[in-house]
């Protein structure tokens, strides 16, 4: 399944989340689309119950904060299209 798809997109959060984090639970992002920012969140929840015990995983919050930088980078709004900057050949 791994570079099969390029987007996964549900109606409701658990959708979607509920396979994905079956498949890559620590690299995977949840992308928010149709706002005015770009925004990515990590695939888990809060995990109240492991905070603090020093067994929580960086690598979603860090896939997240990647992805977002290079939306940013490539040129990308909110609503998922590229902007003008990122269409033209000097980009």
């Amino acid at each position: 399944m791994a570079g099969e798809f390029d987007v996964v997109i549900g109606m409701y959060h658990d959708q979607a989340l509920i396979p994905l984090k079956l498949v890559d639970f620590d690299r995977a992002v949840n992308v928010t689309l149709g706002l005015p920012i770009v925004r990515t969140s990590v695939d888990h929840g809060t995990a109240y119950d492991i905070a603090g015990a020093g067994v929580a995983s960086a690598h979603s919050m860090i896939e997240a904060l990647l992805l977002a930088a290079r939306m940013v980078r490539d040129g990308w709004r909110a609503r998922g299209e590229p902007t003008a900057e990122a269409d033209s050949p000097s980009a």
